[in-house]
């Protein structure tokens, strides 16, 4: 996802401020920021720690899911819901807020096992 958004800064950060929440800038940094140092974390250092990148997973994908619920609520036309940046694109509707809370259940799944590390899958 990181991949996609970065490719096109100034059209993720577009995207962004369709939401109209916040500082499209700001978003941009800590949404990407999350997702890189999380992906990174579980793919080069699996054997450290798992509660940061599962922290930090958890807390990118409350953002990402805050930003659908009240774009959603409040009834905001999002073209594109920035998943991927400018690729991809894919209108903010149910189906993205069903893939934002299975995003959130995973990450409370990797938050638990990160707490008790029985069954992290990276052991």
């Amino acid at each position: 996802m990181a991949a996609g958004q970065l490719s096109d800064m100034p059209g993720f950060r577009a995207i962004l401020a369709d939401y109209r929440w916040g500082d499209p800038e700001l978003l941009s940094i800590a949404l990407l920021g999350g997702e890189l140092l999380a992906g990174g974390w579980l793919l080069f250092s699996p054997r450290r720690d798992p509660m940061v990148p599962a922290a930090v997973f958890a807390a990118t994908a409350l953002l990402w899911s805050g930003l659908a619920v009240q774009a959603f609520a409040r009834g905001l036309v999002v073209e594109n819901c920035g998943c991927f940046g400018v690729h991809l694109g894919q209108s903010l509707g149910w189906p993205v807020l069903v893939q934002d809370g299975l995003l959130l259940l995973y990450a409370a799944v990797l938050l638990r096992r990160a707490r008790t590390r029985r069954g992290w899958p990276f052991r």
